[in-house]
Formats: structure tokens, C-alpha cells, sequence
């Protein structure tokens, strides 16, 4: 995996449909990106792993989806509206703009010019805009730069509406925005994103056991997404570089084609935003234990996943290239529960009618009981493998002419797209368990 190019990658998602750039007819919108077919099916079966490991399948989580538009005073509290904030520098010769602390300093990076830079000032990230008819004041609102903050507004509403015991966590997938200076590397840093969040409300005094408890979360999230253990890496933040909001923070990296940076957070937020929120609400966010103890303010740990980084390091982890028959393959080693596509279906030859309506009948059975299956007569049956193997396909289904006649009538051929191996298989058994394994 240390081999892979970032332009390898960024080279198949367009080619095969994963990810065009943004408003592209048109020259493209710096920071900004489109998910072609195969691109959306890839972040929702990321998306449905995540919410079925840490919602689904517990007992202790709460889904919500709050408004990405909010009133004003939730940025106020939180402060986003005073530290949300990025050093920007601008050549003074050429005026490009640049984050300060993701450049050298020495040299414009764009004209090449020494000595051309200021001093750095403070950039807010966060899209301003006006709700309603009237542009003042009163109307701002702001695209939010994160989804944390629409679960802490959302903690009173679900303790009323469901009492849940304490510990317990509240998660949200959705859209984030943030005016990134330099947005760069693809779908690392960009404008406009996806986070999977989780707010997890604990006791004050059970914060570390449970802190814990998520660090070994965050591996076993990592080792579903397929990503290889020895690309992992903790990051014990220090106090100097931590969140205002945080106690203890922990930055798991991954080994990217662009070099190890942040896959994803744990924070231990104390009880910072809920006690923002009280304060600044004038409503209580005590937890009232069951026990008849007394009332506080539960501390919260937050797990943070970016979506396109996810996506990002399923794809360098999986990009592979091997010989086939002597000649050079590229592909996309995808665990097969992430495989946007998980079959495709095939006639050995399409001007053949009798192969094509059995063919079809297959790929109708197939396609009812797996859903992500690909119908492909395109070309011959070598290129439609190497077309399949580079969209992560698992495994291809051939109906030739020994599907229907002779001792191998109504039998397949299914080709695994990792080992190239060909194997002979009923019709009948294709959707018995371990025949296609996802």
C-alpha cells in the first residue's frame, strides 16, 4: 500500500464513477465534489456499517438528524463564532491566500516569490448566511461546520422523550461545511462533507473506563472498513494542541498516499457544550439518575468520523496491483460487504439470444435477493473482468454454452476477483450461504 499514487486513485474514481470533480462542465468549484453511482453505492454501505455497528446493534445509542441550519446563539455558545478560526496568509505579490501553518512561510508556493507574506490573521470557517427576507443581525445563521452541536441541542428533547440510563450516546450522520483556505488532497480537506458523529453521555467520574472502551470501538471500526492494522496510529494530542473543549483527545492516523493524517477523533469533552448550553439557555441539562441520586450534568465523549476520509483510506487500502497472464492488473481489493457493485452478471457472448435470456434470468434472481448487482455484456469477457476487478466486483457470473446443455446444464462459472479462480456452480445454489459470500 506504501506504492499507491494518490493520482492512481484519483484517476480510477473518476474513469469508473466514483467521484467527478465538483460543478466540472463548468470549470469546477475549488473544495467541492460529486459522487457518481458507484461513489454513493461505496459512502452508504459505509454510512449503513457504521450506523448498524454503533446504533443498530446496541443498546445504549439514540439516532437523531438535526437541522444543519441553526439559530445563531448555538455557534455563539459553543465558540465557533470566536475560535473557529484559521491563520491565513496572502502574497503580497501574486495574492493567493494560504493556511499559515500548512506552508512555507519563506517562499510563495504559487508565484515562487520570497518574502512575500504578512502576518497571519484569523479566518472564520464557517458559511455565514441570512435566514428569512431581512438581511441584519437578527437573521444571521450559518451552514454548520460540524454535526456535534445539533446532538448537544437535541440532549434535553431525547432524555425527556426516551429517559434513557446513563451511559448512553446520541449519533448523526449529515452534512458538514467549512470555508477550508486551501482545500487540498483530494477529498481530505474539502468544503462540503459528511461526518458520522457520536456524543456519548457518561457520569464524571466513569469518563476514563469508558474513554477506553472507545478506543478499542475505533480499532474494531477500522478492521471492518478493511483498513491494515499496521496503518493505524494513536496520536496522543497534547495539551497545547488540543480543542479549547477538550480534556483528552486522541487522533487516530492512517497511513494515506499523502502521508499519515488524522482518519478520525476521540475527544472527552467534559461537560463544556452542555454546560454552555445551560448557561446560555437558562435551561437545565441535568441528568436525573433513576437511583434517586443526585442531578448533574453528564461529560461526554465524542468519537468523530469523516465519512470521506473513511472512503478515502477504504480506497488506498484497497487499491492493488498485481500480473494476470503476464499483464498488469490494477484493482480494488474491497471487502465485499463494502463492494458497490457485488456481482455482476454476464453473458459469455451478447449476439448469442439464448445465452443473453439466460443470462438475464440470473441477473434478475441474483439482483432480487442481493440488490448490488451489475448486468455487463460490454466487450469481450477479458475486459469486462479487468473492468469489474477495478470497481472492487467480488465476483463475476458467466453464462456460457455449457449452461445449457450437456452434464454442466444450468451450472455458472464464477470468477473471484482476488485470486482470478474460476469455479463451476449450480444456478440453483448461487444464493446459498458461503456460494457468494459478503
Amino acid at each position: 500500500m506504501s506504492n499507491v499514487k494518490l493520482e492512481d486513485i484519483v484517476s480510477l474514481c473518476k474513469r469508473r464513477g466514483f467521484i467527478y470533480p465538483g460543478s466540472d462542465v463548468y470549470g469546477g468549484l475549488s473544495g467541492t465534489w460529486d459522487y457518481g453511482p458507484l461513489g454513493v453505492a461505496l459512502k452508504r454501505n459505509i454510512m449503513q456499517l457504521w450506523w448498524k455497528m454503533f446504533v443498530d446493534d446496541r443498546e445504549d445509542m439514540f439516532g437523531v438528524d438535526a437541522a444543519i441550519l441553526m439559530n445563531q446563539k448555538v455557534w455563539q455558545a459553543s465558540g465557533h463564532v470566536d475560535t473557529f478560526t484559521d491563520p491565513l496568509v496572502e502574497c503580497s505579490n501574486c495574492k493567493s491566500r494560504f493556511r499559515a501553518d500548512k506552508i512555507d512561510l519563506s517562499r510563495c508556493p504559487n508565484c515562487g516569490q520570497k518574502d512575500t507574506f504578512g502576518e497571519a490573521r484569523a479566518f472564520n470557517m464557517m458559511f455565514k448566511t441570512n435566514v428569512g427576507p431581512v438581511d441584519d443581525e437578527s437573521s444571521i445563521s450559518y451552514l454548520r461546520p460540524e454535526t456535534a452541536q445539533g446532538i448537544f441541542t437535541n440532549f434535553k428533547n431525547v432524555v425527556d422523550s426516551f429517559y434513557p440510563d446513563l451511559p448512553f450516546g446520541l449519533a448523526q450522520q449529515g452534512k458538514a461545511f467549512r470555508n477550508e483556505i486551501s482545500p487540498r488532497d483530494f477529498i481530505f480537506r474539502s468544503r462540503e462533507f459528511e461526518q458520522m458523529e457520536i456524543e456519548y453521555f457518561v457520569h464524571p467520574d466513569n469518563w476514563q473506563p469508558e474513554f477506553e472502551k472507545w478506543v478499542t470501538l475505533v480499532h474494531e471500526w477500522c478492521d471492518a472498513l478493511g483498513l491494515p492494522a499496521e496503518s493505524i496510529h494513536e496520536l496522543e494530542v497534547p495539551d497545547d494542541d488540543r480543542a479549547h473543549y477538550s480534556k483528552r483527545t486522541i487522533d487516530f492516523e492512517f497511513d494515506f498516499p499523502i502521508g499519515r493524517e488524522e482518519l478520525l477523533g476521540l475527544a472527552y469533552r467534559t461537560d463544556f457544550d452542555l454546560g454552555n448550553i445551560q448557561r446560555e439557555s437558562k435551561k437545565s441539562m441535568e441528568y436525573r439518575p433513576k437511583d434517586g441520586s443526585a442531578p448533574f450534568v453528564p461529560h461526554v465523549i465524542e468519537p468523530s468520523f469523516g465519512l470521506e476520509r473513511a472512503l478515502m483510506a477504504v480506497l488506498s487500502a484497497a487499491y492493488t496491483t498485481d500480473e494476470v497472464n503476464s499483464e498488469a492488473r490494477s484493482y480494488l481489493k474491497l471487502p465485499s460487504h463494502l463492494a458497490p457493485v457485488k456481482v455482476a452478471v454476464s453473458p459469455l457472448l451478447k449476439n448469442k439470444p439464448e445465452l443473453v435470456e439466460k443470462a438475464r434470468e440470473v441477473y434478475r434472481m441474483l439482483k432480487k435477493e442481493f440488490g448490488a448487482v451489475m448486468w455487463d455484456d460490454n466487450g469481450n469477457i477479458g475486459k469486462r473482468y479487468r473492468r469489474q476487478d477495478e470497481i472492487g466486483t467480488p465476483y463475476c457470473v458467466v453464462i456460457d454454452f455449457e449452461t445449457l446443455e450437456g452434464d454442466t446444464k444450468d451450472t455458472v462459472t464464477i470468477r473471484n476477483r482476488d485470486t482470478t479462480e474460476q469455479t463451476r456452480v449450480a444456478i440453483a445454489d448461487l444464493t446459498n450461504p458461503g456460494v457468494l459470500s459478503f
